[in-house]
């Protein structure tokens, strides 16, 4: 099995994809991962899979052992860097009812960089500190599992829920709104990339607006979306818009 560089993860020929602390020559898989791969999956010797480090290293690996819960992994290629995105797209998402794992682990799969759970005014869900920490926990096992079944060499960064005002403090903000304008006529954003924010169901409030005015206006649509299915909206138009912004 040979490499090419500037390739990613989905593009080469694997029957699965996982996460290790480092992209060694030899490899051991344990734990939940281990446990997947052997007893759900029911890799086998002599199967090819890639492995990556979560920051945009990857390798591509025979496996050579299996043993209940453990796979030995045996490299077949040198560590090679994921192509780096143009412009990158991250999301600010309300707190929304219901947990945001769906949208984490969509926008995952779109190739978010980041993703903000943000505190709004509007929001019915009101997390204390201890529920905080132990939903943006979930988020990050959630961003991780995604990020192996779409194939990525990276795993999104899943932040601390914060209040909308650290949002606003951004650069390259957008707020999505249907009264906007279309992400191709959006002005390239800086080195920062794109943070799109969406709010809670109801929208954003009046005082929240204003402290946003120097964002520009996202529309994503004719129609009103749902609070879950407008964060995979923004991501999607917004990665589409920055491919088309792609220097030749």
């Amino acid at each position: 099995m040979t490499s090419r560089p500037a390739r990613d993860p989905a593009d080469a020929n694997a029957v699965a994809h996982l996460f290790v602390d480092a992209l060694d020559d030899r490899c051991e898989v344990t734990g939940d991962d281990g446990h997947h791969l052997r007893r759900v999956r029911r890799l086998t010797p002599g199967e090819f899979v890639t492995a990556a480090d979560g920051s945009g290293a990857w390798r591509s690996y025979e496996v050579t052992d299996v043993a209940t819960g453990r796979l030995t992994l045996a490299a077949r290629g040198d560590v090679e860097r994921a192509c780096e995105p143009h412009i990158g797209v991250s999301l600010a998402v309300a707190l929304t009812k219901g947990g945001l794992d769906d949208v984490v682990a969509a926008v995952t799969e779109l190739g978010v960089e980041r993703v903000t759970p943000v505190r709004t005014a509007r929001a019915v869900v009101r997390w204390d500190d201890r529920r905080a920490q132990r939903a943006v926990a979930r988020l990050r096992s959630v961003a991780r599992e995604a990020a192996m079944q779409s194939r990525r060499a990276r795993i999104p960064v899943v932040d601390e829920v914060v209040d909308l005002a650290a949002v606003a403090e951004r650069s390259g903000v957008v707020v999505a709104d249907r009264a906007g304008v279309a992400a191709s006529e959006l002005a390239p954003p800086g080195a920062a990339g794109w943070t799109v924010l969406v709010g809670p169901e109801g929208g954003l409030a009046p005082d929240e607006l204003a402290a946003l005015t120097r964002a520009p206006r996202l529309r994503l649509g004719p129609n009103v979306l749902r609070a879950r299915t407008a964060p995979l909206a923004a991501v999607a138009v917004l990665t589409a818009a920055a491919v088309r912004m792609r220097p030749e």
